[in-house]
């Protein structure tokens, strides 16, 4: 899929409307459409990579800011000291259905285990 193509490149670049949380030079997070929990946020690059799995070395700082973003919502929103959960779900057997690198925080409820 293309950057012009892809749903979250298009919320980054501001065509479709979502429920930001955090908006940055690299990363935004917005509020997801169909929550999984009573709180669930996603986190995104503003670059377009496909999945972790296409993720690069290069991506590295990148990736370790989005997982410090995610715990700087998570306290932010009030579900930190509680406990939350961060998702990357990679490929269509682990449950990704956008094609573009994204972290879940999920959070508000006791979330089981295993998921899935």
């Amino acid at each position: 899929m293309s950057p012009s193509d892809c749903l979250f490149c298009r919320i980054a670049r501001g065509e479709i409307p979502a429920d930001l949380v955090h908006e940055g030079e690299r990363l935004i997070a917005f509020r997801d459409i169909s929550p999984q929990a009573p709180f669930h946020v996603l986190v995104i690059p503003r670059e377009h990579i496909q999945s972790l799995g296409d993720a690069e070395v290069g991506h590295g700082a990148l990736l370790g800011e989005a997982l410090l973003l995610a715990a700087e919502i998570a306290a932010r929103e009030g579900v930190a000291e509680e406990g939350y959960r961060t998702v990357v779900n990679t490929g269509k057997d682990g449950g990704q259905t956008v094609h573009h690198l994204h972290v879940h925080i999920l959070g508000g409820r006791s979330l089981g285990w295993p998921p899935g």
